[in-house]
């Protein structure tokens, strides 16, 4: 057999959000939980658009201003999308990548969020603040996997690297970073208790 290697390495950023400060997960999720009790209008646009649970992307643009841990958080995540993108060899120029949207999920029993990527952005993530047992993990598809057409599926025991699709159940703490273009959802939450997470996108100015 011929030499075989690996090309367009897709990368994903896995760390403990506190490896570049500390922010304080129960302050984060009691701060979620009062933001979606409150907002009425995030509710309304949620039920409007059979939206399992409750996010605040299409109300709430400010959360670093409403709440300081929100503000906490940002500088955080700002270390760790620094990191990665050196991590990326990407070539900034005079410009830098700056937080563009940051919002909260909390998805109940039997929710799930469908395939998906982020247009016009350059990294996303999320970062978990309730993460019970039975709670769904996230999973990220191959980007080629429109492109493969009439090729056979892979066999159960084909390394990660070759799978089609990958799951990652990360721990509450935790931030995971990708690039906006990669597709992704949330399987369905077999868990009784909400899944709560805070994402967020960056963009390059």
């Amino acid at each position: 057999m011929g030499e075989v290697s690996s090309l367009f390495v897709t990368r994903l950023y896995r760390a403990g959000l506190s490896e570049y400060g500390a922010v304080d997960t129960l302050e984060l999720e009691a701060s979620c939980l009062s933001i979606a009790e409150d907002d009425e209008a995030g509710q309304r646009w949620c039920d409007e658009n059979d939206f399992p649970g409750y996010t605040s992307y299409a109300s709430l643009g400010d959360l670093g201003w409403r709440f300081p841990i929100f503000a906490e958080l940002t500088k955080v995540l700002d270390a760790h999308v620094a990191a990665f993108a050196e991590d990326l060899a990407f070539d900034l120029g005079e410009g830098r990548l700056e937080l563009e949207d940051i919002w909260i999920n909390i998805l109940p029993e039997g929710g799930s969020h469908s395939g998906h990527i982020h247009p016009h952005s350059v990294i996303s993530g999320t970062t978990y603040v309730a993460m019970p047992e039975g709670a769904s993990a996230i999973r990220f598809e191959d980007p080629r996997a429109g492109l493969m057409m009439a090729a056979p599926p892979r066999r159960r025991d084909a390394g990660e690297m070759l799978r089609q699709f990958s799951y990652v159940r990360p721990a509450v703490g935790e931030v995971l970073l990708w690039e906006s273009w990669l597709r992704h959802e949330v399987p369905l939450n077999t868990s009784e208790e909400d899944r709560v997470s805070v994402s967020f996108n960056y963009k390059w100015v």
